[in-house]
């Protein structure tokens, strides 16, 4: 199940880290239990180490097993829970599904693209009325009504005959859900 049949005949000390992490979950499973604690179980894995355990985790849900699992990967979270808790400094901030969680942020969506650092950026705040951060050549522009706002800025971008590199609508992430609560006061975070 944990993917380690060939390295049946080798010492732990022989194994990578990653066929490490996988040994500790088939550990915790020899007993076939109902409910499974994770801790960190992808932390230093490779890429594909890490599918590899993403799969053996939905494998495990899929089998009807509970599974506890902690994480820092926000994507992780994303991708392997049904429900997710999000502590801070031991207490509970936030917690729902994906989804739940997201929606927490409001309806802000961002609209981002790259330009070329000649671009007329302040002809973009005042044409097509948005409000506009730059982050070195990214352009993040926040915006509630992102059908009206992206079209201002298509619009602004063939006047200036600009190419929009990278050009995408960006909904909040979980990341952006962790960030927003690690940043706001412990007061702010717990009507979460």
């Amino acid at each position: 199940m944990v993917g380690l049949v060939d390295k049946a005949d080798d010492r732990v000390a022989q194994l990578s880290g990653g066929q490490k992490r996988r040994l500790d979950v088939g550990l915790g499973l020899v007993g076939d239990p109902e409910l499974l604690f994770l801790d960190e179980p992808t932390t230093g894995l490779d890429p594909a180490a890490r599918r590899e355990m993403w799969e053996m985790i939905e494998g495990l849900r899929d089998a009807g097993k509970t599974v506890l699992l902690t994480t820092h990967y926000m994507d992780e979270a994303d991708h392997l829970a049904d429900r997710i808790i999000i502590l801070r400094h031991g207490e509970i901030v936030a917690q729902g599904t994906s989804d739940e969680l997201r929606d927490s942020l409001g309806d802000v969506t961002h609209i981002a693209f790259r330009v070329p650092a000649d671009a007329r950026l302040d002809l973009l705040g005042m044409e097509a009325e948005v409000s506009t951060h730059l982050d070195g050549a990214l352009v993040r522009i926040p915006s509630k009504s992102v059908q009206a706002d992206l079209g201002r800025v298509l619009h602004w971008a063939d006047r200036q005959a600009l190419d929009l590199a990278d050009l995408e609508v960006v909904r909040p992430t979980l990341d952006d859900v962790f960030v927003e609560l690690a940043e706001a006061p412990p007061e702010e975070a717990r009507g979460q």
